[in-house]
């Protein structure tokens, strides 16, 4: 039986057992003290060479495939790895979980640029709304994440709230705001909240301004809830929907295109992930936003629960992005680091039309 055959065996239980195990872990979870809340974790990784399994394929459309790992360890409170950001291109980074944790650490890299590791790995549990440590997921269900100046702007689901942090790595503290993120809280499906914080191009048309999407809270035309919530545009938008996907991260590219991860799961087909580029300049309030599908791969490929993304620029100047995958605590998922170059293709300037 085909590698890609046996992963499907397991994912046959995928909704059962993984939403099951995700709430196991929850009840489970210790609260630590604020004074022991930074926790050193090892963390094991495994080589990806091959994107397609089986394949010595690079080239995936526009994407060219560097490499990867799956991750291992020992601590219980390691997974659930929702979305992060680098804080130095390529190396130093910060994220959150959605069973309420930061962590931090590094990634580290062989004589030719390849991920081969996290360096100094660490997680810390997030304080609540209310200022105390949580291990109540209804709580700190830390879906998104953005970074600018020295703040983290995290977006939570269930209790739906945009939240900022001072970056202290070495212990950090409750918000110290929460912002307007404008989208009336009754259009905010309960597991469906805001997957993607993202800041736009500090020199396009929203000015560095702050974006936020839903995953699957849909208008009354199905389209997918989002907004600006600052910057001088300021105003609620939407994202078309394109089939059957979900919005789980996204970044803003440096033209000021907004690069979408999205994930689908279906009993029939198993776990998809895709990456869709939405044009910048249909980001605006009142519009729908749109662009092309740029990849999409399925259970032939090394993916899992794709949740987390990066863009980043290499020394180089090559663009980079890197994907996270959350595995809800799940004996059956896997934690992964992919990482690719983002080719430019250019386009003809007819078909950006918003």
């Amino acid at each position: 039986m085909s590698v890609a055959l046996r992963r499907w065996g397991f994912y046959a239980a995928f909704v059962v057992i993984a939403v099951g195990s995700a709430f196991a872990y929850t009840s489970r979870q210790p609260v630590r003290a604020a004074g022991d809340a930074v926790e050193q974790i090892d963390v094991s990784a495994r080589p990806i060479t091959n994107f397609r399994i089986g394949s010595s394929e690079t080239r995936f459309g526009p994407l060219e495939f560097l490499g990867g790992m799956e991750m291992t360890s020992p601590s219980r409170d390691f997974g659930g790895l929702s979305s992060f950001r680098f804080l130095k291109p390529g190396s130093d980074f910060i994220g959150v979980s959605d069973s309420g944790f930061w962590f931090f650490g590094s990634v580290a890299r062989d004589a030719d640029r390849k991920p081969t590791g996290f360096d100094n790995f660490r997680m810390q549990q997030m304080y609540d709304r209310a200022g105390k440590l949580s291990g109540n997921k209804w709580q700190v269900d830390a879906e998104s994440l953005a970074v600018k100046d020295g703040v983290a702007t995290v977006g939570f689901e269930r209790d739906h709230r945009i939240s900022q942090f001072r970056i202290q790595p070495d212990g950090m503290k409750p918000a110290f705001e929460d912002l307007d993120f404008l989208i009336p809280k009754r259009e905010l499906r309960e597991n469906r909240g805001f997957e993607t914080v993202a800041h736009a191009n500090p020199y396009g048309q929203h000015e560095g301004g702050l974006v936020v999407v839903s995953e699957k809270s849909l208008d009354k035309d199905g389209n997918i809830f989002a907004a600006i919530i600052e910057g001088p545009n300021k105003g609620i938008f939407t994202v078309k929907r394109n089939g059957e996907f979900d919005i789980t991260d996204g970044a803003f590219l440096p033209n000021g295109d907004l690069l979408l991860l999205e994930r689908s799961f279906s009993m029939a087909t198993g776990v998809k992930m895709r990456l869709r580029r939405i044009y910048g300049e249909s980001i605006a309030k009142g519009a729908i936003a749109d662009g092309p599908v740029l990849f999409e791969a399925d259970m032939l490929y090394q993916i899992d629960n794709m949740e987390g993304m990066d863009v980043w620029t290499r020394e180089d100047g090559a663009q980079m992005v890197s994907l996270m995958s959350d595995d809800n605590h799940s004996l059956i998922q896997r934690n992964l680091y992919l990482e690719f170059v983002l080719h430019d293709e250019a386009e003809p300037q007819a078909t950006r039309a918003p």
